[in-house]
């Protein structure tokens, strides 16, 4: 279903209703889609399966070691300082 703002504003309670038993309500602003108010269970089921940032960050690619070594071998020396 959609709902204007303001409809959605006054009658949030509503919204929040239907969007948890009917399934997800739109929000427009001016005739055109804004927001989606979704219930948890519709949210979750968006989510499952979706890697987070963390799971990206500690996923693939591996690095065996020879690449490792690669990398060390191209750190800058960190005695060296601009500094003299």
């Amino acid at each position: 279903m959609e709902w204007q703002l303001q409809d959605a504003k006054n009658q949030f309670s509503k919204v929040v209703q239907k969007a948890r038993h009917e399934g997800p309500q739109t929000v427009t602003v001016r005739g055109e889609r804004t927001a989606v108010v979704l219930s948890t269970a519709d949210y979750d089921a968006l989510l499952a399966g979706r890697p987070t940032i963390v799971d990206h960050l500690l996923g693939e690619p591996t690095w065996d070691a020879e690449m490792a070594d690669l990398v060390d071998a191209c750190q800058p020396d960190m005695n060296r300082g601009g500094a003299s």
